[in-house]
């Protein structure tokens, strides 16, 4: 029986006290799945609220960032030390933080890294954008970034973590409904990235890494990019904002994943 995983990235949206009514209205929404695996990434300033009103059966709790190091004289960021005991996940490399924040690969390596030290499951974005697809270099710039972006883990980890492919250029600004990533052209790259984590961490590793579709997907096209081959779930923007939307799609995987 497979087993998905659906991540709301809430982005800069919502005040502690909208975080814990959306929380509170989607855990009503929402049966308990046991083979779904439902994970909300509020904003930093929501954590606590949401960590204190999170029923662990229904939502886990993730952040949208963190700090390579545990601790030091960086003023405004936050450590994976800060975040171990509000948070379970956190989303690292996403392309916003590439655009706006200039993160390297090889700083979201070590972001990586601070993640898994600090029990943390990275959720680690990859995915090309529009003029590379265009220029025919989709495929060399994810296997790049899969090659940067986990060379500061060993092969013993590499089952702590979730790899999520991104395609730049499908990304909403908000309103869940970005350009269209057709399922024809997400599971090549979801093939590549499989074949590829083999290559790194050798035979077996593969099997053991969850990879989500992050593309503006909503409850009318879920359902067929969870069914491709290899897809463990979905990174949701826009959608999970709302929060029928987001229980809505996790009706879908779950039904999926029982097989109906």
């Amino acid at each position: 029986m497979k087993h998905f995983t659906l991540v709301g990235n809430w982005k800069m949206h919502q005040t502690p006290d909208q975080a814990v009514r959306l929380v509170g209205r989607l855990q009503e929404k929402m049966k308990p799945h046991t083979h779904v695996t439902t994970v909300v990434c509020p904003p930093f300033v929501d954590l606590a609220a949401v960590h204190k009103v999170a029923d662990r059966d229904l939502v886990r709790v993730g952040a949208q960032n963190l700090n390579e190091n545990d601790e030091g004289a960086f003023t405004g960021e936050v450590s994976g030390s800060m975040l171990a005991g509000l948070a379970e996940y956190v989303i690292v490399g996403h392309s916003e933080r590439r655009r706006y924040e200039q993160e390297t690969d090889k700083r979201i390596a070590l972001k990586v890294a601070a993640a898994i030290r600090n029990n943390l499951t990275p959720v680690v974005c990859i995915g090309e954008q529009l003029h590379d697809r265009e220029d025919g270099h989709a495929q060399r710039v994810v296997v790049d970034q899969l090659h940067g972006c986990l060379s500061q883990i060993s092969d013993e980890d590499v089952h702590k973590i979730i790899v999520t492919y991104e395609p730049v250029w499908a990304i909403s600004s908000g309103d869940g409904r970005g350009q269209s990533a057709t399922p024809d052209a997400v599971k090549p790259m979801i093939t590549l990235i499989r074949q590829t984590i083999e290559e790194i961490f050798g035979e077996g590793a593969s099997s053991r890494v969850e990879i989500l579709y992050g593309g503006s997907a909503n409850p009318d096209d879920a359902q067929s990019y969870l069914e491709i081959d290899h897809v463990n779930g979905l990174l949701v923007g826009g959608a999970s904002l709302n929060y029928e939307q987001f229980a809505a799609m996790i009706d879908i995987a779950a039904r999926l994943a029982d097989g109906r």
